[in-house]
């Protein structure tokens, strides 16, 4: 779904707008087609349940106007019959992962930065544009929301 980057662009407004608003601590994130994997920590006065709540209805909710403007055959194949919304733009449940322990959490950036290169949309993960490898490589913070996950 998120094949055009004006739709990934919406996610990284959504994380920043949670960054720069201490909501969250951004560790790393990629933004692919479909899916997108992030790891963030909620700070002292939100909950993960609040921000991910909020997160997705505030994307869903671009994503959904962009569609309607550019490619309303799209949009209709997200349709549903629910009482309290008439697009369905995410999964209901998105696949959540708590990170128990630090070796599991020093795991993960990897793994997720790898995603952009096993889906072909880079041959070295740090190319990637929409993903915090490069940060881990070379320190450069393209849009300027993350923190590093060793401190």
């Amino acid at each position: 779904m998120l094949e055009k980057d004006h739709y990934k662009d919406i996610i990284i407004e959504a994380l920043k707008f949670l960054v720069n608003n201490d909501r969250i601590i951004l560790n790393a994130y990629v933004v692919m087609n479909n899916p997108f994997h992030v790891i963030w920590q909620p700070t002292i006065n939100y909950n993960y349940s609040e921000i991910q709540a909020s997160f997705m209805k505030f994307t869903a909710r671009e994503i959904k106007q962009k569609l309607l403007l550019e490619d309303t055959a799209f949009a209709n194949e997200l349709l549903v019959n629910k009482y309290d919304r008439k697009y369905q733009v995410w999964k209901r449940e998105p696949l959540t992962v708590e990170l128990f322990t630090p070796a599991v959490f020093l795991q993960k950036p990897e793994y997720i930065h790898q995603n952009s290169v096993n889906a072909g949309l880079c041959k070295y993960a740090e190319e990637y544009k929409y993903s915090s490898a490069a940060f881990y490589d070379t320190g450069n913070d393209l849009f300027k929301i993350l923190t590093h996950y060793k401190g």
